[in-house]
């Protein structure tokens, strides 16, 4: 069957009615769910660009937003699509993972092929960013001058059934260092792990005030400081807890907050996307840890598979998990002068392509 692919820019409910429609034909991450998408989109007041690869009949095969940004480099802006991103750092905060093309599930080799065609064709770009894509992304086939991998990310996981097997002892599938301190800080706060409870929709506006409170100071480039993501955090809450794809988990020890968590759900696993944690109370006490060995038992119980940490290289993410995955971020280019001597440039520096 020939597909085309086409670029255009439709209203915002033809595209939600779009999305979600292939979206029950595709096996596509949380990431590329209109729950996510359409979130992004409103909070950021964004209208990227939809690539769509349709079938003779008209009917959706794949969609991709690209944003069109001139993107700085080393020697000056250059025109740079991005993969379901906007290629504007601030509306980009959300941290798109598991990205790529919305497809139908059954078309995924030749909607891809269809898809790269559209992009070679499309002259007014000189650079590609595919961020946090699985590795071997068929998009990397895209004809090119060079393709970049400009950053590789562990997306460490717990083991749920791992858990389940080990009769709920989440804590014996750990290093001796982790074992030893979740039980002293379990031990501190009187011998149990803090207990889980999830919001309502009445919760979200306090729950994620909250969450932006006890982050304050925390990071030098703090994204709850920005009015928008605490707005696109709260939009996915809303939308999310209805049917189950989002949860916002409030961790107490009596009448103290221990922090909280927001986490996707999708095809058995619980991914925690975003984390607030009190102070620790003394030198034995450690909120983050306690917090997510308390989703690992909330999660456990509930039959899910895995429990992931997302992408991220922290140090505690690794004492946590049991397995791993990795997503990669690349930059395709094309040929330019500019970009040639960039190439040089960074040969003879050894200067990294992010910088």
């Amino acid at each position: 069957m020939p597909l085309d692919a086409t670029f255009s820019r439709p209203d915002r409910a033809a595209l939600a009615r779009r999305w979600q429609a292939l979206e029950a034909r595709s096996d596509a991450s949380f990431f590329l769910r209109w729950t996510w998408i359409g979130a992004w989109l409103d909070s950021y007041g964004l209208e990227p660009d939809l690539l769509a690869v349709t079938d003779g009949t008209g009917g959706d095969v794949a969609l991709a937003l690209m944003g069109h940004a001139m993107q700085p480099r080393l020697l000056g802006p250059v025109a740079t699509l991005s993969l379901n991103q906007s290629g504007d750092p601030a509306a980009d905060r959300p941290y798109i993972e598991y990205n790529g093309l919305l497809a139908d599930r059954a078309l995924q080799p030749e909607a891809a092929s269809a898809a790269i065609a559209a992009l070679a064709r499309r002259r007014d770009w000189r650079a590609l960013r595919l961020g946090g894509v699985a590795p071997g992304t068929p998009l990397l086939d895209l004809p090119a001058r060079r393709r970049t991998c400009v950053d590789a990310s562990p997306v460490y996981q717990v083991d749920l059934d791992a858990v389940r097997a080990a009769q709920g002892d989440y804590l014996s599938l750990l290093s001796a260092n982790s074992r030893s301190q979740i039980r002293r800080a379990i031990k501190d706060r009187g011998g149990a792990l803090p207990r889980v409870a999830a919001a309502t929709l009445d919760d979200i506006e306090p729950w994620i005030a909250d969450m932006a409170r006890l982050n304050q100071g925390r990071h030098a480039d703090n994204a709850w400081d920005d009015p928008a993501f605490c707005r696109f955090v709260a939009t996915l809450a809303a939308r999310g807890l209805p049917g189950g794809e989002v949860e916002l988990l409030r961790v107490t020890d009596g009448d103290d907050l221990v922090g909280l968590l927001v986490t996707f759900h999708h095809q058995g696993v619980a991914m925690n996307y975003q984390s607030a944690f009190a102070a620790p109370r003394g030198a034995k006490d450690k909120p983050g840890l306690l917090c997510h060995a308390a989703a690992v038992a909330h999660y456990a119980g509930r039959g899910l598979a895995r429990y992931s940490f997302l992408a991220g290289k922290d140090r505690y993410k690794q004492s946590l998990a049991t397995c791993e995955e990795r997503l990669e971020w690349w930059v395709v280019e094309r040929f330019s002068p500019r970009l040639e001597l960039e190439a040089l440039l960074r040969r003879l520096f050894r200067r990294p392509a992010c910088a």
